[in-house]
């Protein structure tokens, strides 16, 4: 047989597993070695990956041919095969024919190939091209058929390349297209895919070809068909069918002959690709595989297939690396131009067709092996059911005959594979230590599962995941722990504790097991194939005898080979489920659609007309009609004129009605800040990635899902946010069109608002665009799966355009991913960092309220707490009579879908009810006791409240058809019982907006107050206190919010059959509610009624009795014991003691039994007593506190006599008092809206979601968490810890981020960098929070936020102080220069005299100085400030940084990346270190600094050549003129400051070049040099660690003289003048942040005339023009203004001013050569360096029209110096009095330079010396060669005693006091003796120690005038070795 898979096993893999079996089972002391096969094909890390079948010894024979043949891809050397050498001359090239000719499919895809009639193109694969196919045209008859068979044996093809024809042997023609093959070609192996032209005509890979039934043995994939248009996987052979809604394109070349589409394939059939990842009871398998190319064009058409093909073929093609795809994953995809609109799950279900379609192909349904069995005729008829098979372990039989009545699924295979592939979480203790689970313990467990299901319940895959995992992780506890520390052995013997249960013991323990259930489940044991227990099993259906049965377990045994095992569900309800679970939610609406089409539900309504005894529904509607026509004004309609009525007549108005306006809670600001900080901290990470330093200003886009609701509710929080006038983005006038910019819908027209979005972010860079995504799970299809032309535009939209390059590459957008579910978005795969997820915050923490919100929460788990036993009211229910008629009906049509039928069972009931309500009684019996319960509240709300407010009721019907007809139906019912103005019906459809009657649009306007005639509501939000029923269609909500005047939530028509979280909680969602919490906020308690107690527990149902939220008061709970019926269900007592919700589901819909009616007429009576106003008594056994009675207390509770709910309730005022008797009466109506809003809405789920959402596992985690996140992703293994109740949002996140993985639907499948890490996009967040929890106004104030940041960090806080001491000012009507002019006149300027008074307001407490020509006012100063206040409360203002502004180094953006050195595409800049000494007299010794010198800055410096020692510090000519160049360097003191600095000067000097130094301590060398990397750095010696800023100035001045003559010298030589070297420095304050010029326009008439502006300018212009002064070099100092927002034009009118300059002065280092700054000094070094310049009779010039910003910075600089004691450490305060004390006294020594404590003390203490100069300002202290700061309440007169010098006349003057500080040999007796002082003047002499003091006293002959005590003697409290000062005072005599 030359094609057939016969033949011997040869190959070395074999061998080799072979021989390590045999000897691993002759070490090994157990009995039961390792099977072969199993290690083939069951190795760990390939089950885990490609989930590759067992192979069976059946047909071993087959196996072994297709060992042989895949020899050469297996891992052990191929068997060699020799190939012909190729004719001399001819091309050898790979992919290229013998001729030449190139044959790859890439190359020759659009070019017209001549294929003769019967011959079909197809791809060949080439080993050594294995991303390329070859195209061949090969004869269709030697090609197989749909089922893999009916090949002609041989081969007969062309090359399409050089047209050589008649090749006849595929051996020969392998050689021809150059195979190269190392292995014995075979068509089969090579020829893999068919060729196809798609729409645009090219050729593309079409599907696989179906070489042999074989090769899908092992790969049953899901119950589905293709589309026609079919994705296939690569490499992975899979047979798919194909059905279409239109007939197939006859042009189509590839479509074989006789393949039609079976008489299944009618016009309804879905157009979806096969195979859809299986679903068991609505669930993705947990371990389905990928799928890797592109998706291709049309393929041939098939016969309708249910193909369920089990796993990878059995053949290790290439494609099966562990990372490649299994054909079980096909995915659904539509491709029919008449698709529906909703992609996006379509991956999500086990299969994506009707029940007509589930069937495959006539003569297989799932290619399968050994004898075919028949499917008997009649077996949907006689069964009530399709049955669903699901194939297990093993070999599985061909089905033919009436297969369209039977389901397959391998869903159940696939789980099985899953559970025995070891996680990698276990690899560590080798492949093969822990073995997996059996699959005689698999069967075994399933059977217990399926044993212990109750009759109502269905089957789940992930409960018989975690019993697998459990039972496993019990089995290999022992091993687990044994092999964690110790290294894993090659075969170490099986697990011991569980004895293994062999496959004949199987049978047996299944039937043990199954034999307790009552034949619901029913084993069946088979001794040759399954063919036969299948057999037996449609016998035994066919023949009745399964009735009772709801799973068949059909067991193949035998000693010498593996199980062969499937599980049937042949029960009505689970067949059903499980069935209508496989359809994706597309094709779940077209089967409901056609079903409705096509009339099919007609015998449904023929059915409901026979039920009724007294005639049709319709003739008793219109009988009722025509009775009634005359009496349309009835009592229950005439709510409807009442607010107009009552609002005419002035009297009483319901005062309750709010819409609540845009308002900021708690919760929403602390999310918002959440926000901003995680953008903080993108922006501070050292990635660069966001540059929030660059934006000036916020703008965003905002999009939502393609519903109208949405759009309109997002743009009304826009509109009333106010943030679009915030931001700046629109001016006052805001119209509806603006606010429309900024909201995006994502449909069909949102490329063109997302195209003007991304325009303006290019256009704009400066801009920060935030791209929020709100709803985010709604559509994460990938775009590449709807670029197609037959998909809808609006699927893959997010992909698309959020996913976009120019997205994800712009640096100024964000965006914001916002959402309920966020699940989908955490991935394996997904772009969200888990650092840049926000979570919304939990309110309490411990116990503590965190946020104090006014209103609490109801979410998801709040409803479910209310179903916990001791809750007051449940707010999940089910409806037990609804879901009983349900399950009979579905029993009745087997046909009808079961959303069909629940829905119109549900109308029904609403109609009967609504009939029920308006006097029909007999109809109470029609309809369940929850549905009437809902329309009674509804239709009795509006007459409650005087002004008509009513209730809204939410009826969720997710197909769209459905919700149509419900709404025709019920408004046809309203419409005959008159009831029209009572309540309205809404149909919310998501693709239209909001349809309202006139009448209640009236009610809306008069309600919210709104004038405007064409208005109509928009949102749901806007619908508040209509009473209505809001139809709400759309298989997904989007984001819809609902009203406060929500009451109930009926959800019992969601599709229950697709249990995935996020729909499951989505639909919960909508009922999610803030109710309001005013009063208390502990939890109640349920009064003086034990837990355990279940007689005595609430059992009343009336919702309104009670506030049923943690915030109400315990008063408003009854006292009273209350009265309970026993079932659970909502139609007794909702409460959900979880033992008992079976009780009552077989109950017959006709439940209600006689005690109903007479209780229900006893209402009737009641309810007209009450109309007339009468006083109704009831019972006791009532709580008093009931706020409305409901109707279903009356059927059930048959002790108590009730009012029905439309009788008035009570006020809200008496809820609070407790009645003083057991009867009470009914007092004035209260508005049921206002009720309703204090509550949350109940809720009615179907019985199946109820069980799921209700029941919890161990940890207390409700299941439904458990579930599979989202359709478009999957478990990415079984084997993955369970989740636990205790997990936190993040932990959450973390858990799916590890464990699941996203389908190739899921837009992030590709988003996978192999081997890196940074998938993540670095400026993409996530913000998940409960739905309706408020994430919109959060994110909206976040917006807000951010802005205000962004312009914060465009400002800064600049000190902005009026001068000081502006009085004392010499008052002088001579001006100097005119206000124009721009420099100094030098022989005008001498003519200035100095004012010696400080205006600098940092030194307002400091002491004044005096001269002779002032006088001053004795109350002009006084202690304004404490010590600590001097930096935090100086006066401040913000102003917005300017571009020519210094940054510290948060400040990043491209212009200065290299600059800072930063910049990542340059090398991290490297520095070299230098030393440079010089000596200097004063200090006794040589100065050594260092200089850190970037190799960028090399260039200002000059080394010796040999080497490069560094020589000096170049300086340019002062001729020397240039735009682009600063000739002063500028040297910045600084400590403390690494970060905050202004060290960045870049875009102060406009870019210009100039050479900047930062002087730093030794000890802060390295945090410096970390943060400027390009920096040059001054290194000061450590001898100055602890010195001042003096200590800074001394060594910058005399280290730049020395150099300046350094320079002299070096340019001496090159031919330059000494005088002609730059002699100018500049020393700047490390926190000058801009520079501003004042510009005078003197064009007035008069001289005096002028007018002058200050603007913003940079820095390299004002040192520029400074430099350019006329004479510049003789002038010693240059300074400007302190820059001051009340500078006044006096201040500006002289240009120019002698005095004094501070924190940015520009220094004459030549002139100031013999004066010193004092390197002592902490304080006022600056003002003492400028008396001594001034007094050396050098030139002081302040440009008074520029001036200097300082910023507040409040860290650094003079407050890092902490005084504190030296033997302690605790940092307590010690207080300037304790930093002097006598000489050799105990007291304590403090650890600070002895200097700092003289100048503080000085500062605050000064008056203890001077005591006569206290605010004696006439009389000031003489101060000689220093200025010390003596504090504000003292003024001092600064005198030098250098010869020369110029000093005030002091011949007018008295001195209170001498202060003589370390006076050197300049000062003299004589010099004293010229200065008159004060009788009782005071004297204080300081010096070095206590010698020199003495020393000074006598050489200063001091003692003749001034007397001393021993006594008056002091130190600076500094210990010995810490050199304290000495101080001596004296009076004068």
């Amino acid at each position: 047989m030359g094609n057939s898979y016969a033949g011997q096993l040869k190959t070395t893999r074999f061998e080799e597993v072979l021989h390590n079996s045999i000897e691993a089972s002759l070490r090994s002391n157990n009995l039961v070695p390792r099977p072969i096969f199993s290690q083939l094909y069951l190795e760990a890390e390939q089950q885990l990956s490609s989930l590759e079948a067992g192979s069976r010894a059946d047909n071993e024979e087959e196996e072994e041919e297709e060992e042989e043949e895949e020899g050469s891809e297996s891992s052990s050397p191929p068997v060699s095969y020799q190939v012909k050498p190729p004719p001399e001359g001819c091309c050898t090239t790979d992919g290229f024919c013998q001729a030449g000719k190139d044959l790859r499919l890439v190359s020759i895809s659009n070019e017209h190939i001549e294929v003769p009639s019967g011959f079909l193109l197809v791809g060949a694969k080439s080993p050594n091209l294995p991303d390329h196919l070859l195209v061949c045209a090969v004869d269709k008859r030697f090609l197989p058929d749909d089922n893999g068979r009916n090949a002609l044996l041989g081969f007969s093809g062309n090359c399409v390349g050089c047209g050589k024809k008649g090749f006849c042997y595929f051996t020969e023609f392998s050689n021809h297209i150059n195979l190269k093959l190392t292995t014995q070609p075979k068509k089969q192996k090579h020829l893999k895919y068919y060729l196809v032209r798609n729409a645009q005509g090219a050729l593309t890979k079409g599907s696989v070809i179906c070489w042999k039934g074989a090769e899908f043995r092992g790969q049953q994939s899901s119950t589905s068909t293709c589309s026609s248009t079919l994705f296939q996987l690569p490499e992975s052979s899979g047979l798919s069918g194909s059905t279409s809604s239109e007939p197939l394109p006859p042009a189509n070349p590839s479509a074989p002959a006789g393949t039609q589409p079976t008489a299944a394939a009618v016009d309804h059939i879905p157009s979806t690709a096969a195979f859809s990842s299986a679903v068991y009871n609505g669930k993705e398998s947990p371990k389905q595989q990928m799928m890797k190319n592109n998706l291709s064009a049309l393929t041939r058409p098939s016969v309708l297939g249910t193909l369920t093909n089990s796993g990878p073929p059995k053949k290790r093609h290439k494609g099966w690396s562990p990372e490649s795809p299994s054909s079980t994953e096909t995915w659904n995809l539509q491709l029919n131009p008449q698709a529906s609109n909703r992609i996006k799950n379509d991956g999500g279900s086990l299969s994506s067709l009707p029940h007509s379609a589930l069937a495959g192909p006539a003569s297989s349904p799932m290619v399968g092996s050994g004898e075919p069995v028949s499917v008997p005729d009649n077996l949907l008829k006689i069964c009530k059911a399709k049955p669903v098979i699901f194939k297990g372990h093993g070999n599985f039989p061909y089905l033919c005959g009436n297969i369209n009545d039977v389901i397959v699924s391998p869903l159940l295979y696939t789980c099985y594979r899953n559970s025995q592939s070891l996680s990698r979480a276990y690899e560590q203790y080798g492949a093969s230590t822990i073995q997996p689970i059996s699959e005689e313990m698999q069967l075994l467990l399933t059977v217990y599962y399926l044993v212990q299901l109750a009759a109502d319940q269905v089957p789940l895959i992930e409960d018989l995941e975690q019993i697998f995992m459990r039972s496993w992780r019990e089995s290999h506890l022992c091993e687990i722990r044994q092999y964690q520390p110790a290294a894993p052995q090659p075969f170490p013997q099986l697990p011991g504790p569980i004895a293994p249960v062999s496959s004949a013991q199987l049978p047996w323990l299944a039937g043990l097991a199954a034999s307790s259930c009552n034949d619901s489940v029913h084993i069946i044991e088979c001794s040759y194939s399954l063919a036969e227990g299948l057999s037996e099993m449609f016998k035994l259906l066919m023949e009745g005898k399964l009735t009772k049965t709801n799973y068949v377990v059909i067991i193949c045994a035998s000693r010498n080979r593996a199980i062969d095992s499937c599980i049937v569900i042949t029960g009505k309800y689970q067949a059903r489920v499980l069935s209508e679970s496989m359809l994706s939610p597309s094709d779940y609406q077209k089967e409901v659609n056609y079903q409705l089409v096509t009339g099919k539900v007609e015998t449904l309504g023929s059915f409901f007309s026979t039920l009724c005894p007294e005639g049709d529904i319709d003739l008793l509607l219109e009988k009722f009609y025509q009775e009634n026509q005359g009496h349309i004004s009835s009592s229950l309609s005439a709510s409807a004129n009442k607010p107009t009525a009552v609002n005419g007549a002035g009297t009483a108005v319901c005062t309750s009605y709010e819409i609540e306006r845009h308002q900021i809670r708690p919760f929403q600001l602390a999310v918002a800040q959440k926000l901003l900080s995680h953008i903080c901290s993108i922006a501070d990470s050292s990635t660069q990635n966001l540059d929030l330093g660059s934006f000036e200003k916020i703008d965003f886009l905002i999009c939502v899902p393609p519903s109208e609701v949405t759009y309109q509710q997002t743009l009304f929080h826009l509109w009333h946010s106010g943030i679009l006038l915030e931001l700046g983005l629109e001016k006052e006038h805001l119209t509806k069109q603006r606010v429309e910019q900024y909201v995006m819908k994502l449909d069909a027209e949102a490329q063109i608002k997302f195209k003007i979005f991304l325009q303006n972010s290019m256009q704009n860079p400066h801009t920060l665009f935030v791209l929020i995504h709100d709803h985010a799970h709604w559509d994460l299809m990938s775009a590449m799966h709807s670029l197609y032309p037959q998909t809808e535009l609006s699927t893959g939209l997010v992909d698309r355009l959020l996913n976009c390059r120019e997205v994800k590459e712009a640096p100024n957008i964000v965006t914001l991913h916002v959402t309920s579910f966020p699940y989908a978005l955490q991935t394996q795969h997904t772009h969200i960092s888990p650092y840049n997820e926000i979570h919304w915050p939990s309110s309490y923490s411990n116990g503590v309220d965190l946020y104090h919100e006014n209103k609490k929460y109801f979410g998801l788990s709040e409803f479910i707490e209310s179903t916990l036993s001791g809750h007051s009211i449940p707010l999940l229910r089910y409806d037990s009579s609804f879901e009983a008629m349900v399950m009979a009906l579905g029993k009745r049509f087997p046909r009808l879908h079961s959303a069909v039928i629940r829905t119109f069972v549900l109308i029904q009931h609403y109609s009967a009810a609504m009939m029920a309500v308006c006097g029909l009684s007999q109809m109470k019996n029609y309809t369940s006791v929850e549905t009437l319960e809902i329309t009674q509240n509804l239709i009795n709300s509006s007459r409650q409240c005087p002004s008509g407010h009513g209730l809204m009721v939410v009826l969720r019907i997710p197909c769209v058809p459905l919700a149509a007809v419900a709404y025709e139906r019920l408004y046809n019912v309203r419409e005959r019982l008159a009831l029209e103005d009572n309540f309205e019906i809404i149909l919310g459809n998501p693709n239209s907006g909001i349809t309202i009657g006139k009448h209640f649009v009236e009610q809306l306007k008069i309600w919210q107050k709104i004038e405007d005639v064409d208005w109509r509501p928009q949102t749901y939000l806007e619908l508040e206190g209509l009473p209505c029923i809001l139809i709400f269609s759309g298989m997904d909500p989007q984001g819809e919010s609902l009203p406060r005047s929500l009451r109930y939530c009926d959800l019992r028509l969601i599709n229950s059959s697709s249990l995935v979280r996020t729909s499951l909680e989505q639909e919960l969602g909508l009922a999610a509610y803030f109710v309001s919490s005013e009063i208390h906020t502990e939890k109640p308690v349920v009064n003086d009624v034990l837990e355990s107690d279940p007689e005595k527990l609430s059992s009343t149902d009336n919702e309104d009795e009670e506030i049923a939220t943690e915030g109400s008061t315990s008063e408003k709970r009854s006292p009273m014991k209350r009265e309970r019926s026993c079932s659970h269900d909502s139609a007794s007592s909702s409460l959900s003691s979880k033992a008992s919700t079976f009780c009552t589901e077989s109950s017959p819909p006709q439940a209600l039994s006689n005690s109903t009616e007479e209780t229900t007429n006893n209402y009737e009576r009641q309810k007209q007593k009450v109309d007339k106003g009468a006083q109704t008594t009831i019972s006791k056994h009532l709580p008093p506190v009931t706020e409305q009675l409901d109707m279903k207390q009356n059927i059930k509770s048959t002790q108590v006599s009730i009012t029905s709910s439309s009788s008035p309730p009570f006020s809200s005022s008496s809820s609070s008092s407790a009645p003083t008797h057991n009867s009470f009466i009914l007092q004035t109506s209260q508005c049921s809206m206002t009720k309703a809003s204090k509550q949350p809405p109940i809720v009615f789920l179907p019985k199946l979601v109820y069980d799921i959402i209700t029941s919890t596992d161990s940890s207390g985690l409700p299941k439904s968490s458990s579930l599979l996140p989202y359709h478009s992703v999957m478990w990415a293994s079984s084997f993955r810890p369970l989740m636990s109740k205790m997990m936190t949002c993040t932990e959450q996140s973390l858990y799916y981020r590890q464990w699941t993985v996203p389908k190739p639907i899921h837009m992030d499948y590709n988003n996978r960098n192999e081997g890196r890490m940074d998938t993540f996009h670095p400026r993409r967040l996530l913000l998940s929070g409960p739905p309706q929890i408020g994430k919109t106004g959060a994110y909206l104030q976040f917006l807000s936020i951010l802005s205000r940041m962004l312009i914060r960090l465009t400002e800064v806080d600049v000190y902005d102080e009026e001068e000081i001491n502006i009085n004392i000012k010499e008052e002088s009507d001579q001006y100097y220069h005119q206000p124009g002019d721009m420099w100094p006149d030098l022989e005008t300027f001498k003519k200035m005299p100095f004012d010696y008074t400080i205006h600098d307001p940092k030194y307002e407490d400091a002491s004044l100085i005096c001269s002779k020509l002032q006088t001053i006012d004795s109350e002009d100063r006084s202690v304004s400030r404490r010590q600590e206040d001097m930096y935090t409360c100086r006066q401040t203002t913000r102003m917005r940084v300017s571009k020519y502004a210094a940054y510290n180094t948060y400040h990043h953006c491209e212009q200065c990346h290299q600059y800072m050195g930063f910049n990542p595409r340059y090398q991290i800049y490297e520095s070299t270190l230098h030393a440079f000494a010089f000596s200097y007299s004063m200090l006794g010794e040589e100065i050594q600094l260092h200089f850190i010198i970037p190799k960028s800055k090399e260039h200002h410096f000059v080394f010796s050549q040999p080497g490069r020692q560094l020589e000096s510090m170049r300086l340019p000519l002062v001729t020397d003129k240039s735009e682009d160049y600063i000739k002063s360097p500028t040297f910045t003191p600084t400590t403390g400051r690494h970060e905050h600095g202004l060290f960045n000067l870049y875009h102060a000097m406009d870019g210009a070049s100039h050479l900047h130094v930062l002087v730093v301590k030794e000890y802060e060398m390295a945090i410096y040099k970390k943060y400027w990397p390009n920096h040059i750095m001054l290194v000061l010696p450590s001898i100055f660690n602890s010195a001042g800023v003096g200590a800074a100035h001394f060594l910058i001045k005399e280290l730049s003289y020395h150099n300046l003559e350094l320079e002299r010298n070096r340019q001496e030589e090159l031919g330059i003048k000494p005088q002609d070297i730059w002699p100018f420095i500049v020393i700047s304050d490390d926190s000058c942040v801009m520079w501003n010029a004042v510009e005078v326009d003197c064009s007035g008439d008069r001289r005096s005339d002028y007018t002058w502006t200050e603007r913003n300018v940079s820095l390299k212009q004002i040192l520029q023009h400074i430099e350019a002064t006329p004479n510049v070099t003789h002038y010693a100092l240059i300074g400007m203004r302190k820059w001051s927002s009340k500078t006044n034009s006096a201040e500006i009118k002289e240009p120019f001013s002698c005095c004094h300059v501070h924190d940015f002065i520009m220094l004459n280092v030549d002139l100031t050569q013999n004066v010193q700054y004092n390197q002592n000094r902490f304080t006022c070094d600056d003002v003492d360096f400028n008396l001594r310049v001034h007094s050396a009779g050098l030139l002081i010039c302040r440009f008074n029209h520029f001036s200097v910003m300082k910023k507040q910075i409040a860290v650094g600089g003079q407050r890092s110096f902490h005084i504190k004691s030296k033997v302690s450490d605790n940092p307590v305060s010690i207080s300037p009095a304790q930093y002097i004390c006598a000489p050799d006294s105990k007291h304590t020594f403090l650890a600070a330079p002895a200097q700092l404590l003289l100048e503080k003390y000085l500062q605050y203490h000064s008056h203890r010396f001077f005591p006569l100069s206290l605010k004696n300002y006439s009389h000031p202290v003489l101060s000689v060669d220093c200025y010390l700061n003596l504090g504000p309440q003292i003024a001092v007169c600064y005198v030098s005693s250098r010869p020369h010098s110029l000093n005030i006349s002091s011949s007018g003057l008295t001195f209170s006091g001498l202060l003589l500080y370390l006076c050197d040999s300049f000062v003299v007796a004589s010099f004293l003796k010229k200065f008159h002082f004060l009788k009782g003047a005071t004297l204080c002499v300081i010096c070095q120690d206590r010698n020199s003091l003495r020393q000074t006293v006598v050489r200063l002959e001091l003692e003749d005038e001034w007397q001393f005590r021993l006594r008056d003697e002091f130190q600076t409290a500094n210990a010995k070795e810490d050199r304290p000062l000495f101080f001596l005072t004296g009076r004068h005599i």
